[in-house]
């Protein structure tokens, strides 16, 4: 989803650099579609510090942040055992922006006009059962992403949030061929759209991620919770 998004943004202009921990894969990004591209591992608070440090350096007049690293893991809770696997969930999911964030934020308020998009999921606001802690590490990203937009008012800084639906991409096992899964560049392109037609909006919704975030809204909660449960074991 990253590197599609990355790619759909660089299409419309945009200097796009692209972080993560292969520095193979980034060699073969960077050669094959001309991107910029940063090593960092975001479970792992110098490798942020250190990638922060020399993003701003190469692009001084950087102004977006996307905090779109993050791990789906299915969890059995009924029984011990999976702590450690949660935990590197949240790192992953809940830390690695925290981080990410306060590594660039001091940067993007030295911009005229600057944004940091983080990205949460429908199952921010309905649960799938076997993915617990992604669950709720989506769940705080949301109430994150509403949080510092209140604190940044004022500072130049936006606050938008992605919330994709289950997108056909290789997050858990089996998600990229599920049915329910709506196809990746459908995703994207919907999703360039609405930046480019709501610049002012605060949460980025394609149609398919509605069912899912206005269930509690409409009043139908508790079906949706049972029908996302009973047709799609890979969404999110």
């Amino acid at each position: 989803m990253g590197l599609a998004l990355a790619l759909a943004l660089q299409a419309k202009g945009a200097t796009v650099v692209v972080g993560g921990r292969r520095t193979d894969l980034l060699e073969q990004i960077a050669a094959e579609h001309g991107l910029g591209t940063v090593a960092i591992d975001t479970a792992d608070p110098a490798s942020i510090t250190a990638a922060a440090r020399q993003v701003v350096a190469e692009h001084p007049d950087l102004d977006v942040l996307v905090t779109m690293a993050g791990i789906m893991r299915a969890e059995d809770w009924t029984t011990s055992g999976f702590a450690e696997g949660a935990a590197e969930v949240v790192t992953t999911n809940l830390l690695g922006p925290i981080r990410l964030v306060d590594a660039f934020i001091d940067h993007l308020r030295t911009r005229p006009e600057a944004t940091i998009m983080t990205v949460s999921s429908g199952l921010a606001f309905a649960p799938l059962k076997v993915t617990p802690t992604y669950n709720a590490t989506k769940a705080a990203i949301h109430m994150l992403s509403e949080s510092i937009r209140l604190q940044l008012d004022g500072t130049g800084v936006a606050v938008v949030e992605l919330e994709p639906p289950s997108v056909a991409t290789d997050l858990m096992p089996g998600q990229k061929d599920s049915p329910f899964a709506m196809p990746l560049d459908a995703f994207v392109r919907e999703v360039v759209d609405l930046i480019q037609t709501q610049p002012d909006a605060t949460e980025i919704q394609v149609e398919n991620v509605k069912f899912l975030r206005y269930g509690e809204a409409r009043g139908d909660y508790d079906q949706v919770v049972a029908t996302l449960n009973r047709l799609d074991p890979h969404g999110h």
